[in-house]
């Protein structure tokens, strides 16, 4: 679907089968966190899910953010049930390479999440972030309750107003609800790549707007 092509959405029929359980294990704690990185979680906390381009290079853009508890990667809003790496590269799933951020929202807000989302990659894309192209490296967000959907709505129309002002195009971010489309996390190599490989690849970088947080309608300054 990918080679020579303009990467295209599978539907369901023509998604890869996958299978019913995970095919491998996930490793113990966070390499620089600390903290677990599958759930249950303290009940104080929130999951947000985003996708921004390779996982590898998001996740660490908010494990660095004061107030996030974890992070993890995996794969999220395709068909494809429990998928492999090389299953969703293929481009026959339909999932994006996601990150699920734990948070303290008494030390860092949703809003500000949001920030950091927007300003470390180019959500006009489509499906390709960069040099990397493939329905895998869109951007989403996946919102987990009404109050994160309305923010995520606001944020975005506020963010597509500075980017216009600023000569970009329409962004191109899906956002639906993370209920019925799990979260499936990602082989243990990936968690953390960038701690674990301080030289890898990393493929995130914004467009240098920055992004309005907070905020009903946004107006340029």
């Amino acid at each position: 679907m990918l080679f020579g092509r303009t990467p295209v959405l599978p539907t369901r029929e023509q998604a890869l089968v996958g299978r019913p359980e995970r095919a491998y294990a996930v490793p113990g704690p966070h390499t620089v966190l600390g903290n677990p990185l599958e759930g249950p979680y303290p009940e104080h906390l929130e999951v947000a899910d985003f996708a921004l381009g390779c996982f590898w290079g998001a996740e660490r853009k908010f494990w660095q953010v004061p107030g996030v508890w974890t992070t993890l990667v995996g794969y999220q809003g395709g068909h494809t049930p429990h998928p492999t790496y090389d299953e969703v590269c293929s481009g026959l799933t339909g999932h994006t390479e996601g990150v699920r951020v734990v948070f303290d929202p008494s030390a860092v807000s949703y809003e500000q999440l949001l920030k950091v989302f927007w300003e470390s990659h180019d959500p006009t894309q489509g499906f390709r972030q960069g040099n990397d192209v493939g329905t895998q490296y869109r951007s989403s967000i996946h919102t987990h309750s009404p109050a994160q959907a309305e923010a995520a709505e606001r944020s975005r129309t506020a963010y597509q107003q500075r980017l216009t002002s600023s000569g970009h195009g329409t962004i191109t971010t899906e956002l639906v609800p993370a209920e019925g489309r799990p979260f499936y996390v990602a082989e243990g190599y990936h968690q953390q790549y960038l701690d674990k490989n301080p030289g890898g690849y990393c493929g995130i970088g914004g467009t240098g707007v920055s992004c309005p947080i907070g905020v009903a309608p946004a107006t340029d300054e």
